[in-house]
């Protein structure tokens, strides 16, 4: 029912195509990170949470959206969007056409973060699943421990007067952690691009704790000693420099292997993803019964060989989807500076 095209997912019943990576007539969208959600098609389905963010994102397009579990019919093929747990509004999505059932998953996580609408698993007879952390190694801690490490660190930043900045991606991550940070009692500052996402949420009713924009009026001794929020991309560029004395806390699942976080120059490694760990993924294909699973983006290739020697049917499928990080740079984030 999906085929991988050199343009994205295509299903040829429906006649439309499943987060393109390019312009397309009908688009419909897992999720606004910008691997996932790209200009140019002519129409877009998504999620009601996830609209506001694309249109932040995209700028003017059509767009139309359903509900959790809504049905729509498009050409005889039955579409309905299940939570994913990623990122606000992210979805899997279910296509339906006599008797067969696929599900594509996006981006996904099976923990649940207490932000994003919690992972759903949906049976059906195809399964194509991201494997970004498809390796025994990924395997996360509970959040609540990783929060209480962060406000721990943060804490001892602050005695010295040291500034706590945390690089998260704008879209998700920068979310997530706000609750840990604003229990600390400090003031949370954050660059641009972070605030751009911040704001639209809190215009669209979600209730999000203060944040400060950083410009180039603000005065760097307010920032000192409190929390900084930043994209990835800002990281070793004149924006940071100007927020001297600081610390640099990664959050990001990459920083499950130490090597990673000592290449970055990071002074804390916080492993928090929102992808799912291995174990995460294995329960998420079982908990399908798929009989026939596509891996896709990350390690596709070493958890479809362990899906196939545990006696599920699985093949890895290349596509364009990417990961966050690198995409919070390419988006030509525009870096503030500070007075």
């Amino acid at each position: 029912m999906i085929q991988f095209t050199d343009i994205g997912l295509y299903c040829p019943q429906g006649d439309f195509y499943i987060d393109p990576w390019k312009p397309v007539d009908k688009a419909i969208i897992t999720h606004a990170h910008s691997d996932h959600a790209r200009s140019g098609s002519q129409s877009y389905l998504c999620t009601p949470q996830t609209l506001p963010l694309l249109q932040l994102r995209l700028g003017n397009h059509h767009f139309e959206t359903a509900e959790w579990r809504e049905k729509i019919f498009i050409n005889g093929v039955e579409v309905s969007f299940y939570p994913a747990g990623h990122i606000i509004g992210s979805a899997q999505v279910k296509l339906s056409y006599k008797g067969e059932t696929w599900v594509f998953t996006g981006d996904y996580k099976t923990s649940n973060d207490g932000f994003s609408e919690p992972f759903e698993p949906v049976p059906c007879n195809v399964f194509i699943t991201e494997s970004t952390f498809g390796l025994p190694i990924y395997k996360w801690k509970d959040q609540d421990v990783i929060f209480e490490d962060m406000q721990e660190w943060i804490r001892q930043n602050h005695a010295q007067k040291i500034t706590s900045v945390l690089l998260a991606y704008s879209l998700g991550k920068a979310q997530r952690i706000l609750p840990a940070l604003a229990a600390t009692g400090l003031k949370i500052f954050a660059h641009g691009a972070i605030c751009n996402v911040h704001d639209t949420l809190v215009q669209h009713g979600w209730n999000l704790p203060i944040i400060e924009r950083i410009t180039a009026a603000t005065n760097k001794e307010d920032i000192k000693g409190q929390i900084v929020i930043a994209p990835p991309g800002a990281d070793g560029t004149a924006w940071m420099k100007k927020l001297t004395p600081y610390a640099v806390g990664n959050c990001s699942g990459w920083m499950q292997v130490r090597g990673n976080a000592r290449r970055k120059n990071t002074d804390a490694a916080f492993v928090l993803s929102d992808h799912a760990d291995w174990n995460g993924l294995l329960s998420a294909v079982k908990a399908t019964s798929a009989t026939k699973v596509f891996t896709t983006h990350g390690f596709q290739s070493a958890f479809s060989k362990y899906l196939n020697e545990q006696g599920i049917e699985a093949a890895e499928v290349k596509t364009a989807f990417g990961n966050e990080e690198e995409n919070d740079a390419k988006e030509g984030l525009t870096l503030n500076s500070i007075a």
